[in-house]
């Protein structure tokens, strides 16, 4: 019998990397894993029909923001505990997490024991902070304090239209514009955004809610 194990379950898109944590966690911790998820609506799914202690969650998904998740999570099953398990270390982002029913923020650089400490901690009752995340949380920047970047209506139509695959080429043929002031357009929105290419540039902005 394994009645007393803690019922995990991991969502990440990346199946290598998860694979390596469900291996990690099944060798050192006292815990099941029920299940591993690629998307949101797997997990969500799974959730209607089983019970989970705690699921670790990547904010990267390919069909839902991870914050957006964890709200959904924490309606359907209000006595699981979600713990972001990230690479994003954004200040902004780790409170949107938190506000949002999530039990504690771990990065993914976080050793072994980290990690052990912060399920520990989140069952306890805690918020659970990876060493990393603890640092950021005391020390905020002040384009964090300034909160997210506002984005002209033009720029909010073409990351939009980024979002959905279409090409520079295409925006700009929709939105009556040269190709030239579409490609000036996405090269500020990565400024602003702080990001390095388009890929970037869509998930950030997704996580941000700013599309």
């Amino acid at each position: 019998m394994q009645t007393n194990k803690i019922q995990v379950a991991l969502v990440d898109d990346h199946p290598v990397l998860m694979e390596g944590l469900k291996t990690l966690l099944l060798n050192n911790m006292n815990v099941d894993i029920a299940g591993c998820f690629v998307n949101g609506g797997s997990i969500l799914s799974f959730i209607e029909g089983h019970t989970l202690d705690i699921v670790l969650l990547d904010v990267v998904l390919p069909d839902i923001s991870g914050i957006t998740l964890c709200q959904k999570i924490k309606i359907k099953a209000p006595g699981t505990l979600v713990l972001i398990f990230s690479n994003h270390s954004e200040r902004s982002m780790i409170m949107q997490a938190i506000q949002s029913g999530a039990s504690g923020y771990l990065l993914k650089n976080a050793s072994l024991e980290e990690l052990r400490i912060g399920i520990h901690e989140a069952l306890e009752g805690g918020i659970a902070f990876s060493k990393e995340v603890k640092e950021i949380m005391s020390r905020p920047s002040k384009n964090e304090l300034e909160g997210p970047p506002q984005l002209t209506r033009r720029e909010k139509q073409i990351i939009r239209l980024l979002a959905e695959g279409k090409t520079s080429i295409r925006i700009a043929g929709e939105l009556s514009l040269s190709n030239h002031t579409v490609d000036t357009h996405r090269r500020n929105l990565m400024q602003k955004l702080g990001v390095k290419n388009t890929a970037e540039l869509i998930k950030i902005a997704m996580l941000q809610q700013l599309i």
